[in-house]
């Protein structure tokens, strides 16, 4: 039996190469884990002084919300490491406040790391996929960019907008083989939600149907499952890991 017809086989990433952006974060760090374990060569991302993830072969600082950043780092990490395939995008701020308070720094901030950065990386990243098969990109978006969320207008409209760009890119790009996918997690035990008051965190789990919060393994888990030739007819999708938040 060869080895792509096993599951395992077909999970496995062996030489293939992986950009994780926000590899630094809860969920970043878990993603960089994982794919690593499955046998990706992993290049994290992060803002400077932020520290290498275990399971990370390279680690690179940049602001992605610049495009010749995000050209820069892409050229660095083929260079450095092998020519990305794969693209993980967890890199996403908040700066909450309602509409009539919200600054346009703060709007246009949150708009740039979380949707312009992207459309900068899968836009140069483009040729390296065209090069290389079976390529693909994952986007973090999040269910408030479906359902919205009180205080968080610039937030909801940047991970709803990474919904329609992936879904553009996946008709775009499939011609060459790339698939393009969302993942849209609902609240996530990270140290950021951790310092939330415990009776927002308590409402997050009510509001589920399994009755529990996500840990960063399980998103990082569906990365991998989208990442991997398990998924090789899945694109455009967006996949919620929120233990049924959305529909509860």
């Amino acid at each position: 039996m060869s080895e792509q017809s096993t599951v395992a086989g077909r999970l496995s990433l062996e030489g293939r190469c992986a950009l994780v952006t926000g590899g630094a974060g809860g969920i970043g760090q878990a993603v960089v884990r994982v794919l690593a374990e499955a046998g990706a060569k992993v290049c994290s991302v992060d803002l400077p002084e932020s520290a290498s993830p275990e399971g990370a072969s390279l680690h690179l600082c940049a602001d992605l919300s610049q495009e010749s950043a995000a050209q820069a780092l892409i050229q660095d990490c083929a260079d450095r490491l092998a020519p990305p395939s794969l693209l993980v995008h967890c890199a996403g701020i908040t700066r909450d406040g309602v509409l009539w308070k919200l600054s346009a720094e703060s709007w246009s901030q949150v708009l740039r790391v979380n949707l312009d950065a992207a459309f900068y990386l899968l836009k140069h990243l483009t040729p390296h996929f065209r090069q290389q098969d079976r390529s693909a990109a994952v986007l973090l978006s999040s269910i408030n960019g479906e359902r919205g969320k009180f205080g968080q207008s610039n937030y909801a409209a940047s991970k709803a907008g990474l919904i329609g760009l992936a879904k553009t890119a996946a008709r775009e790009l499939g011609r060459f083989g790339c698939r393009v996918n969302v993942i849209a997690p609902g609240m996530v035990r990270t140290q950021m939600t951790k310092n939330l008051p415990p009776e927002i965190q308590q409402r997050a789990a009510e509001e589920t149907v399994l009755g529990g919060i996500a840990e960063p393994q399980d998103i990082a888990d569906a990365a991998l499952f989208l990442c991997s030739d398990l998924s090789s007819q899945i694109t455009g999708q967006v996949l919620r890991v929120d233990g049924g938040q959305l529909i509860a």
